[in-house]
């Protein structure tokens, strides 16, 4: 589709008839805005971090306060009111202290099966 020069001596003169003398280079000055920023966020989108995409993959798409208030629920802790540094130590007291409970479970049951072996019907 060509514009001849007639054409586009039409369209200028319905451009100032519509928006007027006045408004016509601020309207050109904010498409040119709008088509900068586009620019910027297109670049920002298609500028792709491979480590922070991994990173976020393996979190499961969480973000890490998210994850550590997850943790923290899987321990028994209510998270609210919490600052994350408080929380943080919080929950690492608390796993610290569910692995260690486990492996004295573990060594607890086999001693109990040692002394006490199943009986047999």
């Amino acid at each position: 589709m060509n514009f001849g020069s007639f054409e586009i001596l039409a369209l200028i003169m319905i451009f100032f008839i519509l928006f007027g003398a006045d408004r016509l280079p601020k309207l050109a000055k904010a498409m040119g805005e709008s088509k900068g920023e586009f620019q910027k966020g297109l670049g920002d989108v298609t500028n792709i971090d491979a480590a922070k995409t991994e990173q976020d993959l393996s979190a499961g798409g969480r973000t890490p306060e998210q994850a550590l208030i997850a943790r923290a629920k899987k321990v028994g802790l209510d998270p609210s009111g919490m600052s994350v540094e408080e929380l943080e130590k919080k929950v690492a007291l608390l796993e610290s202290a569910d692995s260690d409970e486990g492996k004295t479970d573990s060594n607890d049951d086999s001693e109990d099966s040692a002394i006490n072996p199943p009986k047999s019907d």
